[in-house]
């Protein structure tokens, strides 16, 4: 079943390909739109992880959603930096937020932005985002929480407070089901799934506050969690289950070039269990000629802009492959099969 995309120019990217164009003329149909499970995504990532996060979202959507229809909604919180390329961007493909605030939605899905103090509290952003998740307890029937939006959810939910790691933890990690719940239901007792992240959440103050831990794993710790908020199941992934193949590269690499501009002090971390033998030994060699120019006061000059432009991106690029695809894929079917099935159920008892 295609997913609907509820944008109005054919201009947009996910039009380009033939499933993309079958579904917008399926949602130009009034019976196509009754029928379908609205789901909005605020996308709060930066600039360059907008168009990839769509992506990922519907590829994921598209095949966790068989036989039901999803109706996909873009949104963007005004308050979050953005460039103007971007914002006109938002303008012109993003629904406006006024209409999310004055209906209700069945599914929500809140990536993160990327934070730039220590206190999300002091985040531009931050009176809006609190705003949604206040709305969305009432106003949704499920709402997905990705990464760093976890972080912000629970704070203002129950005042339970990230804190910092020593390293990132970047790479793909093993994870283990804690519980059996229907969103786990067909999913392998053991999974990975890629965590990329300056900050944890204590397991035990969530259990604390009333959260069910369903997977956690022993090097990133965990990973999937949820708790009823009023009306709506919302759901918190600590990882990133929609990523695709290159994600992490291309974090990792986005990282190693704030480290040549003289961004960052150290040397970014390797995604763990991401890259083969080969590919890290390319890596890793490249990673010992950075740190020397930069020993050299060259981080930020052109020599390092050079170097940065050397980085082996397609040699190890195709070495990559998606072992989390099966799991995710499978969370999201049982997430948007309990959307539906409690949608038909408050439908009856109307």
């Amino acid at each position: 079943m295609a997913v609907l995309i509820d944008i109005e120019s054919p201009e947009h990217h996910l039009f380009k390909d033939g499933d993309a164009n079958r579904a917008k003329a399926r949602l130009e149909q009034p019976n196509a739109i009754a029928d379908c499970l609205t789901i909005g995504l605020i996308n709060n990532m930066p600039d360059s992880a907008l168009i990839p996060t769509e992506r990922q979202v519907f590829d994921l959507l598209h095949a966790a959603a068989e036989d039901i229809p999803v109706r996909l909604r873009f949104y963007g919180l005004p308050s979050v930096a953005r460039s103007d390329w971007a914002r006109q961007y938002i303008g012109k493909y993003y629904a406006d937020m006024d209409g999310l605030w004055d209906g209700r939605i069945d599914g929500l899905i809140v990536t993160g932005a990327e934070p730039k103090a220590p206190d999300l509290t002091t985040e531009p952003y931050w009176r809006a985002f609190t705003d949604i998740v206040d709305w969305a307890k009432d106003r949704t029937v499920s709402t997905v929480w990705s990464c760093l939006a976890v972080h912000g959810a629970v704070l203002h939910a129950d005042g339970i407070e990230r804190r910092k790691l020593d390293d990132k933890c970047i790479g793909i990690f093993d994870q283990e089901k804690m519980l059996e719940h229907p969103l786990l239901e067909g999913v392998p007792t053991k999974l990975r799934i890629p965590h990329a992240r300056w900050n944890a959440i204590d397991e035990d103050a969530l259990t604390a506050k009333g959260y069910s831990v369903l997977t956690r794993s022993a090097e990133a710790g965990i990973d999937t969690f949820i708790k009823q908020q009023n009306q709506s199941l919302f759901v918190y992934f600590h990882g990133h289950p929609e990523y695709d193949a290159h994600s992490l590269l291309g974090e990792y690499r986005r990282d190693i070039g704030r480290f040549l501009r003289g961004e960052s002090e150290c040397y970014p971390t390797m995604p763990r269990n991401y890259f083969d033998h080969q590919a890290e030994a390319l890596l890793a060699a490249f990673e010992r000629r950075a740190t020397a120019a930069c020993g050299t006061a060259l981080a930020g000059s052109a020599r390092g802009n050079e170097m940065f432009a050397r980085f082996p991106v397609e040699r190890v690029a195709i070495t990559l492959t998606k072992p989390w695809q099966g799991a995710a894929v499978q969370i999201y079917r049982n997430w948007i099969s309990y959307i539906a099935a409690r949608r038909a159920h408050d439908l009856r008892a109307a």
